[in-house]
């Protein structure tokens, strides 16, 4: 075993932890975003202006879907 081996063995375990928590946290935030969409015809009424409504659900999808993209690169270590 090299020195190296134990290094490399804490990277990719945090690489799969931050992962799972990309991908739980997206599917979180995707789901809230859809909720906020469809949430007048399943019966949920919001204090909100739907154009206001619309735009915060949409930000939410966006950002959930980025947040399932990144956990599928897996990117999270810049290579200089």
């Amino acid at each position: 075993m090299s020195a190296a081996d134990p290094e490399e063995k804490r990277r990719k375990n945090y690489m799969l932890r931050r992962s799972i928590m990309d991908y739980g946290m997206g599917l979180v935030i995707l789901c809230f975003g859809i909720f906020f969409a469809i949430a007048d015809r399943i019966g949920y009424a919001f204090d909100l202006e739907p154009l206001f409504r619309y735009g915060l659900s949409g930000l939410f999808i966006i950002y959930g879907a980025f947040r399932i993209y990144r956990g599928y690169q897996q990117n999270y270590y810049s290579e200089e």
